[in-house]
């Protein structure tokens, strides 16, 4: 009966000194996804005012870009799948892993060569334990993603779009990440990035990019110097660079949303032990 007794209050320390550990990581992400969620919100007017800018651009000139031209054919694809960098975020990268391997097995259904980015360890090690190769790979930084990050990312990849195919380079470009909804919802979104879709700015029918909506209202007169075309294709980068921030921002908010949720009922099942074992 005193081993059992012993056995029962050592087991009891444990689970103590672990539901030490989770509320204290619950605490940690509880304190950085303000800031997350305001970074990834405060990132939408600015994208937002890019994309009213496209727009009237694109209702001035004759939008013939390397961005925005369709292949007549799909030979090879790029995937970019954006998760985290660390674990006990619930089911955050399992999810995201989930819908890249769905989107790759549609793509290579139709006969399309896969070609895969990703950015987070999670991701990274998930396709190197499937034996499925990772073109390049992006990590450190999934937790406070900054414009540099993204620069690097979107030249990378605007490259190896304008790139031709017979050369090696790909179609499209396919981008699987989570959107912040709310600290209890996140919802992971695919989104074709490349070849961009353009749309005048008075006919509002469209989105151009994640979750951006056209803008309201009537598109101010602009005068473009030194023509619509170069003032166009100086933008239309920088929106594919600040698109990819916009997704890292969102992915980074959802990942710690995650985390405070997982750690919070890691902590509530710790506590329910305890009593159980007392």
């Amino acid at each position: 009966m005193a081993a059992t007794l012993r056995e029962l209050r050592e087991r009891r320390s444990s689970v103590a000194a672990t539901m030490k550990i989770t509320k204290a990581m619950e605490l940690i992400a509880a304190s950085r996804v303000n800031r997350a969620e305001l970074k990834a919100q405060s990132a939408r007017a600015y994208t937002l005012e890019l994309h009213r800018a496209v727009s009237a651009v694109a209702t001035y000139a004759q939008v013939d870009h390397p961005l925005t031209r369709e292949h007549h054919t799909h030979q090879r694809s790029a995937v970019l799948v954006i998760s985290s960098d660390r674990g006990l975020a619930g089911a955050y990268p399992g999810n995201v892993t989930r819908a890249a391997e769905g989107l790759i097995d549609l793509l290579e259904s139709r006969g399309v060569e896969i070609e895969l980015y990703t950015v987070g360890k999670k991701a990274m090690e998930y396709f190197a334990f499937r034996e499925i190769p990772v073109a390049q790979s992006w990590f450190g930084f999934g937790e406070a993603p900054h414009y540099e990050h993204a620069r690097e990312v979107g030249q990378v990849l605007m490259q190896r779009f304008l790139k031709h195919q017979e050369q090696g380079g790909v179609s499209e470009l396919h981008v699987v990440y989570t959107q912040f909804n709310s600290l209890v919802s996140q919802q992971v979104r695919i989104v074709r990035l490349l070849p961009l879709e353009v749309v005048d700015a008075d006919s509002g029918e469209e989105e151009l990019g994640p979750d951006i909506a056209a803008p309201e209202g009537i598109a101010p007169d602009y005068t473009f110097e030194p023509d619509a075309e170069t003032v166009l294709d100086a933008l239309l980068p920088m929106y594919i660079i600040d698109s990819i921030k916009f997704m890292l921002r969102q992915a980074a908010a959802s990942e710690l949303a995650s985390r405070q949720q997982a750690m919070h009922s890691a902590t509530d099942n710790a506590q329910e032990l305890i009593r159980e074992l007392t």
